[in-house]
């Protein structure tokens, strides 16, 4: 059963190519920024700073069993998709017994995914180094920070939100330097990633270009999926 690891930094466009492509192969995918931010969203609404050691272990715990208990749904809650809880996943990432209480979740579903899907695909930080370090297809879409706080800022005024180019630009600065400095499970290539840079490249063509590097791997050993609509 396939798995597609796919890494890179902040506004890089990778969620929407790992959900692209989910939809393309008849994947399932998940979005692992999304259970940080959930966890981190746990420990604000608990008066817990989300870079506090143990306040960090018990929120994303407290999540890991609430997932289980009650399925992925818990990451629909809109709030997710703010800063506020883009900041809060920033800081309980680095730490480790946060980062531990949710890696078995994150593997669970690279290996059955849901709805009986043909394979998964999952997109975060660590995936191709820590969460699968064994997927058969690794991706880490990265782009000038510039041009992804350009992409930010256009992301927040489409949802009705002020945004300012300047504040933007420091803060995913600020969050580059916090993922890959980090000691636990920093954002890395991986060895055996392809490196997909979508500075210059718009939705469909970041998307052709990651099917052509998916194809390559997975027909050596299946017949081509890339090609294949939904």
């Amino acid at each position: 059963m396939p798995v597609i690891a796919i890494d890179g930094p902040a506004a890089s466009g990778k969620g929407t190519l790992a959900r692209r492509i989910a939809e393309r192969l008849g994947f399932a995918w998940l979005d692992t920024g999304l259970l940080y931010r959930a966890a981190g969203m746990i420990a604000l609404d608990l008066g817990a700073d989300p870079g506090d050691e143990r306040a960090a272990a018990q929120a994303a715990a407290a999540l890991a069993v609430r997932i289980a208990a009650e399925g992925p749904g818990l990451l629909q809650d809109p709030r997710l998709r703010g800063d506020e809880a883009a900041a809060a996943a920033s800081k309980l990432s680095a730490v480790g017994a946060a980062r531990a209480a949710l890696l078995d979740f994150q593997r669970a579903f690279a290996r059955n995914p849901l709805n009986g899907a043909e394979g998964a695909v999952l997109d975060g930080r660590d995936i191709g180094t820590v969460v699968c370090p064994d997927a058969e297809v690794k991706l880490f879409v990265t782009a000038a920070v510039e041009e992804r706080a350009r992409r930010r800022v256009k992301e927040l005024q489409a949802r009705g939100q002020a945004a300012i180019y300047g504040p933007v630009l420091e803060d995913l600065k600020q969050r580059d330097a916090r993922d890959s400095q980090r000691a636990v499970a920093p954002l890395k290539q991986a060895a055996d990633a392809f490196l997909l840079d979508t500075s210059a490249l718009d939705a469909d063509q970041a998307l052709a270009a990651a099917l052509a590097m998916i194809d390559s791997v997975l027909s050596r050993t299946a017949p081509s999926r890339a090609g294949r609509q939904t």
